[in-house]
Formats: structure tokens, C-alpha cells, sequence
């Protein structure tokens, strides 16, 4: 939490596989930490590797959060990369836009594909930088600025991120926002990386 605070996020990623929101009442619940009222919820599918796993998944979210609707949508290829699937990505954000979830999806930063997503209806595309947790930053800066460019919809960088430099340079490159955990959850010092993130998001985005 003190984490969160120091960065100043606005949007907070809930893996539903493996947190608690209330679905096992004799544990904690991220809740309570963590209050709807302050932070918006976005839960994800962290874990799931086919289509019918993930669209299972966040039905249950939404059944928790009491019919919260915006979503992340990540379907995993092998348990090794964590690269995403797309093609099982693909089925799973056609099902999930049918049933009126807002996808804000995790991808390859294949530029066809993220315009795919789009058109399907998903309300955010999430390319990766490098491989989740991989801290190795962005890895295609031309790949990622080819989606950006043709996208009509806020493109956010997921996975990857390293270190600030990493987050100012996905802004400078145009992204709408970044998304992040290992950088912060595994430094030394939590709170001062989630601070000095904050301060490369704004200044990636004035520059």
C-alpha cells in the first residue's frame, strides 16, 4: 500500500488466480488494504493459458467486484516466458466484449495484432516491452511506436519495465501509461522505486 501510494497510481492489477477479494472470507482480503473508494480495480488473468480459462476468470471478478466491468485480459503461452498467446487472446476478447467487460488487453507488440484487438472492441492495448519480469525494458522501441501510431485507443506498456529510464522512455515514445510490478516489487527499497517512477512517468510525459 505504501507503495502505491508513493507512485501514485491511480489503477491497480489484481492477479484474481491468486489474491483474495473476498472468495476465501476466512483470509485477508486485499480490500481492506487496498479500498475500492481510493484505487480502481483491474482485474487480471494472470495464470491462464487458454481462452476459456481466462473469459472463467474474469466473470468471476466481476462477480466479486459487484459487477465492475474493466478488465485485463492476459492469456500465457507457456509458464516459462509468460509470452502471451495471442491467438487464444484473440477468442477470449471476443467473448469478453460480447458479454460487455471493457478489455484492456495484454499483447505481443506485433502491430497487426494490437489493431486486431482493437477492432474487436477491446478499450486499451497492453504491448509488451520485454518478457514479464524480465526487467530487460523495451526491447522494439519500433514495434511499439508502429502501435502506438495506428492505434485509436490508449496504448499502455506491460511487462518488462526495468528501472525509470525505462518508464520515461515507453512515455517519450507516446504511450498513455505504464504498467508495472517486478521493478518495484523486487527492489530494494519498494517505496522509493514506486517514487522515482512517478517522477519518470510525468517527466516521459512532458518530454
Amino acid at each position: 500500500r505504501a507503495a502505491l501510494d508513493a507512485s501514485g497510481a491511480e489503477i491497480v492489477t489484481v492477479a484474481i488466480r491468486r489474491t483474495n477479494l473476498g472468495q476465501n472470507p476466512n483470509e485477508p482480503s486485499l480490500l481492506d488494504a487496498v479500498p475500492p473508494s481510493k484505487f480502481t480495480y483491474l482485474p487480471n488473468t494472470a495464470g491462464c493459458y487458454t481462452a476459456d480459462d481466462a473469459v472463467r476468470t474474469l466473470r468471476l471478478a466481476r462477480e466479486l467486484l459487484d459487477g465492475h466491468s474493466l478488465v485485463k485480459l492476459e492469456v500465457l503461452g507457456d509458464p516459462q516466458s509468460l509470452y502471451p498467446n495471442v491467438i487464444e487472446t484473440i477468442v477470449a476478447a471476443k467473448t469478453l466484449v460480447a458479454e460487455g467487460f471493457q478489455v484492456m488487453v495484454y499483447t505481443s507488440d506485433d502491430p497487426i495484432v494490437a489493431k486486431q484487438l482493437e477492432d474487436i472492441g477491446c478499450v486499451a492495448i497492453m504491448p509488451l516491452a520485454s518478457l514479464i519480469g524480465s526487467g530487460m525494458g523495451i526491447l522494439n522501441p519500433w514495434n511499439l511506436r508502429l502501435v502506438i501510431e495506428h492505434a485509436k485507443v490508449p496504448v499502455l506498456v506491460d511487462a518488462g519495465v526495468g528501472t525509470a529510464s525505462d518508464a520515461a522512455i515507453a512515455m517519450e515514445l507516446g504511450c498513455d501509461g505504464v504498467l508495472m510490478n517486478t521493478a518495484i516489487a523486487l527492489a530494494n527499497d519498494p517505496v522509493r522505486m514506486a517514487g522515482a517512477m512517478k517522477l519518470a512517468i510525468e517527466a516521459g510525459r512532458e518530454a
